[in-house]
């Protein structure tokens, strides 16, 4: 049950909080498989922030899906505290995603019909938490990341910046253990771009999340206590 994964668990203390074996995936769209990843074998630790670096096309976006349960592999498998989740049902895997992992993307992905709280808080409602609760977790994080004034705002009256904040937030509203970054600031200009890895290199300190980030930027990179390269699907 994923219910065992939770923050006091007691399972594989001594292990990483997240491992890789021999991962690799193939998608078959043509008359050609593509080979997106062949034999990763990454061991992420428990606070760790990790960065993973490679051209487009190198397999980063992939490798974070597969890491955070958003797809499945074709070949060899994912751990988490000790537990593969290609052993989990659909529903177990859901609310794997939906507690144990936080999930950043380039696009934001925020719903323009609902203001910041709204965006926010919408997984802890979808994870059954008590709207007013929801809500006082969703205004509490805005303000941490710097939006109390945009808390009523809707994504099209905020700038690209203020949106992935609103995202880091929402990211964080059930309290994950791991928080997965897809080039967050890729939409960025560099000095927004700064501020974001700043605050999600701070938030990491201040929680005890895992962060793991996928980029091609030696500016984002250089946060990060190790770094590993993507080269044509294979871990360098």
């Amino acid at each position: 049950m994923v219910e065992s994964l939770g923050k006091n668990s007691d399972a594989n203390l001594s292990g990483p909080l997240l491992r890789t074996v021999n991962l690799g995936k193939t998608y078959f769209t043509g008359e050609q498989p593509l080979e997106v990843l062949h034999g990763v074998g990454i061991e992420i630790p428990a606070g760790g922030f990790i960065a993973l670096r490679g051209a487009s096309g190198a397999g980063k976006s992939t490798l974070l899906q597969l890491l955070g349960g958003l797809d499945s592999p074709t070949a060899g498998e994912v751990w988490f505290e000790g537990r593969s989740l290609g052993a989990m049902s659909a529903g177990a895997l859901a609310q794997f995603r939906n507690t144990h992992v936080g999930f950043i993307f380039q696009a934001y992905h925020l719903l323009p019909d609902l203001d910041a709280v709204e965006n926010v808080a919408l997984p802890a409602r979808m994870a059954r938490v008590p709207s007013d609760e929801a809500e006082a977790r969703a205004v509490n994080l805005l303000k941490h990341v710097g939006l109390g004034a945009r808390l009523g705002h809707r994504p099209a009256q905020l700038s690209g910046g203020e949106q992935q904040r609103v995202a880091i937030a929402r990211a964080l509203i059930n309290r994950p253990r791991l928080l997965l970054a897809d080039e967050p600031t890729g939409n960025l200009d560099s000095h927004t771009g700064d501020e974001i890895i700043r605050l999600l290199a701070g938030l990491r300190e201040e929680r005890g999340v895992t962060l793991v980030i996928a980029t091609h930027d030696t500016r984002v990179a250089a946060h990060a206590e190790r770094v590993f390269t993507l080269e044509d699907g294979r871990l360098k």
